[in-house]
């Protein structure tokens, strides 16, 4: 019988013999690669949690206890253990599982995740709301090593260790090691640490000197001498200088010793960091060899783990431009956030290691290096996907704005993106990046325009410079230039305004028009901000109707920016139809299913261009 057809709640892993352990956990893996292969989504960091989630959810009760992930991208085997496994086939699928933790798909999942480095601060929220609030449950913040590099996690773990409260964090390293110096007595002293009688010990210890007289002041003193010799034995990590208690590294795939050292965690008063060492795809050969290209994956072939080649992207032809303009210009550098593969910079990064600067899940640093990058005269390139770009507004705006340096952002995945669902949707970037004083935004609608405008940015134009453009590949559109708006489809009846890859949806509607016998005008802007809105006027003047689509959240959109520039002019058309993509939460789904979901699509286009005309 087949282990996981025993397996449909968190009460059946606690039921589970423990001998079976093993079997569940090699089953959970051949599950995770089997469905993943046909859905796609993000297989190895899943596949290094699993003895770590089954091992959580055998002493904790995620239907109580909180248990937040950071990023998310390992939440499946989760998911698999809370009653989700016969939805599994629709993960990532439009009204299907989404990919990442989701309070409204479950109550097993406390909080959203989707982006780095703030599962601590989420649970210490949690931790002190339960403390009074009066209530007993436990809270478990999982990160990774990769997470740990954000600024935030710093900040939570200093205010953790201050608090004082029972709280437990996972640091799950699949990477580096924090704590190298770690010998031979630390060991020996965890697994003291794991004993009932030493946990019992502590406990009772702490209350009779919150009782006796004099016992606070005995407790710190005896306090003061345990950490001073651990301090010259074993030379104390920073998590324990920071007010944590610490127990680690143990190995994450063995199960009796994280559930022992979950226990252990469980009966504290205070905060627990666990340092737990995972290997990255485990259990799945490619993905064990190539973690990285098994991050997140397309779906794929499981027997031979090819992965289908999915040919030129926006993101590896911004990748070979900027090979090429390195080349020229000695000045251009680029810089990632632990993205060098995904937004298109492995071969700059082999070519040019000098001028590649990878710094971990910090975009807020990456912006303030750039500046001081630009500030002393080189060219900085720091290509980003739109979704994690937002967490750098505050240093766009003092570090790099301000001064008016010249700092490039390659704003990857921008508007709507497939898959990944609510934290990945790139709407937001084309609103704030032309909030920014000076900032030049650009959107090329194809390969020849990204080239074009990359080496416009960098060797022609001065100040902050954006360049916003999709995942995947653009459509039938394939001009090239830089000019920031231009007439692409004549017309008399309405005046449809565009930028990037929507215009060819746009000329997709124009001929669903055209069949109708109403003749559709489309009007592509190059650039966003600062608007040019010439060619705009002379159409609306024609046409008295204005259509503007775009797959950008609705506050502060392009067009209420064009509808105001219009009115201000004193050319407002007859009739405005704005189509966005609303307040911006889009779930998961396909790209042609999101662009339908939020009324994107040409069919939906052309409907609300016949209701302005009339029709």
């Amino acid at each position: 019988m087949d282990i996981l057809n025993e397996i449909n709640s968190p009460a059946d892993v606690k039921a589970l013999d423990g001998s079976r352990l093993p079997e569940l956990c090699a089953r959970l893996r051949a599950y995770l690669v089997s469905n993943v292969a046909k859905t796609g989504g993000h297989l190895a960091s899943n596949l290094g949690v699993v003895e770590l989630t089954v091992a959580i959810h055998r002493v904790f009760d995620t239907s109580r206890d909180r248990l937040v992930f950071d990023v998310g991208h390992q939440c499946y085997i989760h998911k698999l253990l809370t009653g989700r496994k016969e939805r599994f086939a629709t993960l990532r699928a439009l009204n299907g599982l989404a990919g990442f933790p989701k309070p409204s798909e479950s109550r097993h999942d406390a909080f959203t995740a989707g982006h780095a480095s703030n599962s601590i601060s989420v649970g210490l929220g949690m931790a002190r709301a339960r403390t009074l609030s009066g209530q007993n449950y436990s809270v478990v913040s999982v990160i990774g090593d990769g997470a740990l590099t954000g600024g935030l996690a710093y900040e939570a773990l200093e205010d953790a260790g201050e608090s004082g409260e029972p709280f437990i964090i996972i640091l799950n390293d699949n990477g580096m090691s924090i704590n190298g110096n770690v010998g031979g007595i630390a060991k020996y002293l965890s697994r003291q640490r794991l004993k009932p009688s030493y946990a019992a010990f502590k406990r009772r210890y702490r209350r009779i000197m919150e009782i006796v007289p004099g016992g606070r002041k005995i407790y710190a003193f005896t306090h003061g001498v345990k950490s001073a010799i651990k301090e010259a034995l074993l030379h104390c990590s920073m998590f324990e200088e920071l007010g944590l208690q610490y127990f680690g590294p143990i190995n994450g795939h063995d199960i009796t010793r994280l559930t022992e050292a979950l226990e252990w965690a469980r009966g504290l008063t205070e905060p627990v960091l666990i340092h737990v060492i995972t290997q990255k795809g485990k259990g799945y050969a490619y993905s064990e060899r190539t973690p990285d290209k098994y991050h997140g994956v397309p779906p794929f072939d499981e027997s031979s783990g090819f992965i289908c080649g999915a040919g030129d992207t926006f993101s590896s032809v911004f990748g070979e431009e900027l090979v090429e303009l390195a080349k020229k210009d000695a000045r251009v550098c680029a810089i990632t956030a632990s993205m060098t593969e995904g937004a298109g910079l492995a071969d700059f990064a082999a070519r040019y290691p000098d001028r590649f600067f990878d710094v971990g899940i910090t975009e807020g640093h990456a912006v303030s290096m750039a500046a001081g990058l630009a500030c002393a005269g080189l060219v900085p390139v720091f290509a980003v996907y739109s979704t994690f770009l937002q967490r750098s507004y505050d240093m766009l705006l003092h570090d790099v704005c301000i001064l008016g340096l010249h700092v490039v952002l390659c704003v990857d995945r921008a508007g709507l993106v497939a898959g990944d669902g609510e934290t990945h949707q790139g709407v937001f970037d084309a609103a704030f990046l032309s909030t920014a004083p000076g900032m030049t935004v650009l959107c090329p609608a194809g390969f020849g325009e990204l080239r074009d405008m990359l080496r416009y940015a960098i060797s022609e134009l001065d100040g902050p410079v954006a360049i916003r453009y999709p995942r995947g590949a653009p459509g039938a559109y394939d001009g090239g230039g830089t000019d920031a708006s231009q007439i692409v489809r004549e017309g008399a009846d309405i005046t449809i305004v565009t930028y990037g890859v929507m215009v060819n949806v746009a000329s997709d509607a124009a001929e669903l028009l055209h069949s109708t016998d109403i003749s559709a005008e489309i009007v592509k802007l190059g650039r966003i901000n600062p608007l040019d809105c010439g060619d705009i006027i002379s159409s609306v003047d024609k046409t008295g109707r204005l259509l503007v689509l775009e797959d950008s959240a609705a506050p502060y959109c392009v067009g209420e920016r064009i509808a105001a520039a219009l009115a201000v002019a004193g050319h407002a058309p007859g009739s405005v139809t704005l189509l966005n993509a609303g307040g911006g939460s889009i779930p998961c789904g396909s790209l042609d299913e999101l662009r339908a979901l939020c009324g994107l699509d040409a069919v939906s286009v052309a409907r609300a261009a016949r209701e302005a005309v009339g029709v």
